[in-house]
């Protein structure tokens, strides 16, 4: 696979590895394991679908033990007490092995004590991009039915956790649905677009189809849905082209506790940003302007914070008639290491003579999420803006 594609991957899909940690309890160990892989098709073997489930256990997070029968997973690793987790790739042109799956099993493995179970779907998945969606529901009539086998060996509805990839997504959706969404969670890592936007809930990825369903979008401007499919849409960079990745080429998750929203929503949408470079996260802090007078025309403010060695910058608006704008700037270090922040009011473009309009007003910020009003610090005084003039002020925030 192209460097800039396999790069295209990660960042799309490692940006938020936000994964539920499971129940206490080891597998116990297996003597003699023979490995699997995945298996690799070609262009003209795109028709059957020769699933295999592929078991991932703490204990050997790189061997993968074949796991067809209700015999094999007896005989293999599969902890009975853990969580369980299916992994689920989209399309894959080419017919090969996904080159992000082996680095994305490592990590759940080492982020939650769970069974990882890859579905390998290779042969159904090459080839033409529609003729895989073709396959979408004999894929998730097999995975139902896999699924059945775990859950005659005690395995809860409620512990099952589906992570599906691109098209694997909306295959989660699916087994769902056949499971009048009474799994526990299935999360869908830039669901498929093509073919889905204006399908049918039962055809696609939507709410109904777990107890908590969440999608992290990131490449909505191609191949990705645009429309929320989840209790959570979670929209990175807007939802469309990531810093660092290449644009050019189409290339999850914290404990479901961790949202406790109940009643769970219909639809929320989430919007985060992230850096260009490993390990993306960044702090996303609230700044606010109070203008001290309302004025008839739009304001437009840009707020820049320097540390030591970065910068960041947001721009906000004032609507006419209106005294508060607000917006959300992201930036690499706490916001106790911030130490300045420049604030300039853009003017409004007079060609014939130099903008001398000035504006008073009150200027505050927060590290989000705001869940303290101490944490608000704003300017001891009022803040004087003169038309495309660069003010300075030095910030003093105590580190916690």
């Amino acid at each position: 696979m192209p460097p800039g594609l396999r790069k295209r991957l990660f960042c799309s899909w490692g940006l938020l590895l936000w994964l539920s940690i499971g129940s206490a309890g080891d597998a116990p160990p297996t003597a003699q394991t023979k490995c699997t892989d995945f298996q690799n098709a070609n262009l003209l073997q795109g028709t059957n679908l020769k699933v295999q489930f592929l078991l991932f256990t703490p204990l050997d997070p790189s061997c993968g033990q074949l796991v067809q029968e209700s015999s094999d997973i007896q005989n293999s690793g599969f902890n009975v007490t853990l969580r369980t987790k299916l992994l689920i790739h989209g399309f894959r042109a080419l017919g090969t092995k996904p080159s992000w799956i082996d680095k994305f099993i490592g990590s759940l493995l080492r982020a939650a004590n769970a069974n990882v179970i890859a579905v390998d779907w290779v042969y159904g998945s090459t080839g033409v991009y529609f003729s895989a969606v073709e396959n979408v529901v004999k894929l998730g009539l097999e995975i139902s039915r896999f699924l059945r086998k775990l859950l005659v060996l005690g395995v809860p509805e409620s512990s099952i956790h589906i992570i599906g990839v691109s098209l694997g997504a909306h295959v989660g959706g699916m087994v769902g649905h056949f499971y009048k969404g009474q799994l526990g969670r299935i999360t869908g890592l830039d669901p498929a677009g093509p073919e889905y936007t204006k399908a049918s809930l039962e055809e696609r990825l939507d709410p109904g189809d777990a107890l908590f369903v969440e999608a992290i979008h990131t490449d909505a401007d191609n191949l990705g849905i645009r429309i929320p499919v989840g209790h959570v849409d979670y929209y990175v960079n807007g939802g469309q082209d990531q810093p660092g990745c290449p644009t050019f080429i189409h290339a999850g998750l914290v404990e479901q506790s961790g949202v406790k929203i109940e009643p769970l929503p219909k639809e929320v949408k989430v919007f985060l940003l992230t850096t260009a470079q490993a390990p993306y996260c960044v702090h996303h802090s609230l700044v606010e302007f109070y203008l001290q007078e309302p004025r008839n025309k739009d304001t437009l403010i840009s707020v820049t914070f320097l540390s030591s060695n970065i910068t960041s910058l947001v721009k906000i608006t004032i609507p006419r008639q209106e005294l508060q704008g607000k917006g959300v700037i992201a930036h690499a270090n706490p916001q106790c290491q911030i130490n300045q922040v420049k604030l300039k009011f853009h003017s409004s473009h007079r060609v014939w003579r130099k903008d001398r309009t000035t504006i008073v007003g009150k200027f505050c910020t927060a590290p989000l999420p705001v869940n303290d009003n101490k944490k608000i610090v704003c300017l001891p005084e009022p803040v004087t803006l003169q038309a495309s003039v660069t003010v300075s002020f030095d910030l003093k925030i105590t580190c916690v």
